[in-house]
């Protein structure tokens, strides 16, 4: 099938590689020449596992392609997929202005042929009749150009032929290739069977499994729902991810306070099939670019329909204080932090992306920084180039695990990279002041890290 996306950010670029890359001929369109061109050049622009593996196979068989050409997009697609950014504004609510744009820009290059457009960016709830408004505020606004005709101008007049699908995403970052193209499930919103046929369509391969190394797997479920519904259920899955991360985290804290080990608990309360061992790793807390917005944009809409979501606001209450506990760690074992060196190892907010948006480590950074502690940062993506950026201004990076420990009084584990359990860290011992790690996501032996002479201090256990 011939389908255009728009908008190369996280989402829309994953999408239309993958999508190419189970045969169907993509087109991409960004307003970023610059990023277009690295692009072209087979790069992505941003680092995901496989990404630019698959974009280079897509691109040598003709079926990617890259353009800043709106009107070339919309006029190749028969499905437009909309996956521009929505940030969050200071309210809580979400910046729809791209989105807004791209669906007026829509309407001013439909043709005559049937479109399906399609809402993969995350938008409140009830956008999608909004979309189909904008798109056709866009149909009239190109109605009143007029248009040459036999040497003449009349206006140009035709009633589009589209329908807007809700095709909410729930990828994972670091394992984005694989979501894609081994989804838990399909969620397809709309009121139109027409649109829906033609999704299911698109999305065959991937409901059949044909590009999966398990081939004997059941197909992946779809879920056929209104428009409303499927915007609905991409808020709600990502706000109770959050609120599972946040209740572990809590039960954590209790743990430290009566003397029980929280990975333990862990494992106990995940056994239990009705709750699962997923998402129950306790540590310093949830961040990345959807958690945040996801849960402020619902608690927003909640308020705007005139209701107090009092377990999402414990939710991100919660998420927020588990922030400082490192802090306290901190000081309860070097006392005063004014004039010490604490080294930070990892920097993103998870592991296998350079995604630092939200990262808790810039938070950590914040505050050491206000007691006046030097802070020094290893991590695998972020190199030391990154110090322009303005939150990382007065962090020293550095380029090993070495350098970090070096004249550190305190190494802190921010971001479970798999390379940092094969460090060595008796080694580092020796290069520190103080050999004490505060590992924020439990992910280090406390038996290899005492053998290594260090001081190993967990979350809740």
């Amino acid at each position: 099938m011939r389908v255009c996306t728009i908008g190369t950010g996280y989402v829309g670029l994953v999408t239309g590689a993958c999508l190419a890359h189970i045969g169907h001929d993509v087109i991409c369109v960004d307003n970023n020449p610059a990023k277009v061109e690295l692009m072209k050049s087979g790069h992505s622009p941003i680092y995901e596992p496989g990404l630019s593996d698959i974009m280079q196979s897509a691109m040598s068989t003709g079926r990617l392609q890259f353009t800043t050409d709106l009107a070339l997009g919309v006029e190749h697609g028969e499905i437009l997929f909309i996956a521009v950014g929505t940030p969050p504004l200071p309210n809580g609510s979400s910046d729809t202005q791209y989105v807004e744009a791209v669906a007026k820009g829509i309407g001013q290059h439909l043709n005559g042929d049937y479109k399906v457009i399609v809402n993969k960016s995350t938008v409140p709830i009830g956008s999608g009749d909004w979309v189909k408004m904008l798109v056709l505020d866009g149909v009239a606004e190109r109605s009143k150009q007029p248009t040459l005709v036999g040497g003449g101008t009349q206006p140009d007049r035709f009633i589009p032929k589209f329908d807007v699908v809700s095709n909410p995403e729930f990828l994972r970052e670091g394992s984005a290739i694989h979501d894609t193209l081994n989804p838990d499930r399909i969620v397809l919103g709309s009121n139109s069977q027409q649109a829906i046929d033609l999704m299911l369509r698109l999305y065959a391969p991937i409901i059949d499994r044909l590009h999966t190394e398990d081939a004997t797997r059941s197909p992946v479920s779809v879920l056929a729902t209104d428009l409303g519904s499927a915007e609905m259920i991409k808020y709600a899955a990502n706000a109770f991810l959050a609120t599972k991360i946040s209740f572990i985290n809590e039960i954590a804290n209790i743990c430290e306070r009566v003397g029980a080990d929280v990975t333990q608990v862990s494992k106990g309360i995940g056994l239990d099939s009705r709750i699962g061992n997923k998402f129950l790793n306790a540590g310093i807390g949830w961040g990345g670019s959807c958690f945040p917005k996801d849960l402020a944009a619902l608690i927003h809409t909640g308020a705007d329909y005139g209701y107090d979501a009092q377990l999402l606001k414990a939710t991100v209450s919660v998420n927020q204080q588990q922030r400082t506990l490192v802090i306290q760690k901190l000081q309860s074992s070097l006392k005063i932090l004014k004039g010490k060196t604490i080294g930070l190892l990892g920097l993103t907010f998870k592991p296998d992306t350079d995604d630092l948006r939200d990262a808790p480590s810039l938070d950590i950074i914040q505050i050491l920084i206000e007691l006046g502690a030097k802070v020094k940062a290893y991590d695998p993506i972020v190199s030391p180039q990154s110090a322009t950026l303005p939150y990382l201004a007065n962090v020293n990076l550095v380029d090993s695990p070495q350098l970090l420990a070096t004249d550190s009084d305190a190494i802190v584990l921010m971001t479970e990279w798999s390379e940092f359990q094969d460090i060595n860290y008796q080694q580092l011992a020796g290069l520190m002041r103080s050999a004490i790690v505060v590992d924020c996501r439990n992910f280090l032996s406390p038996v290899t890290l005492a053998q290594a002479g260090f001081q190993h201090i967990g979350i809740g256990c």
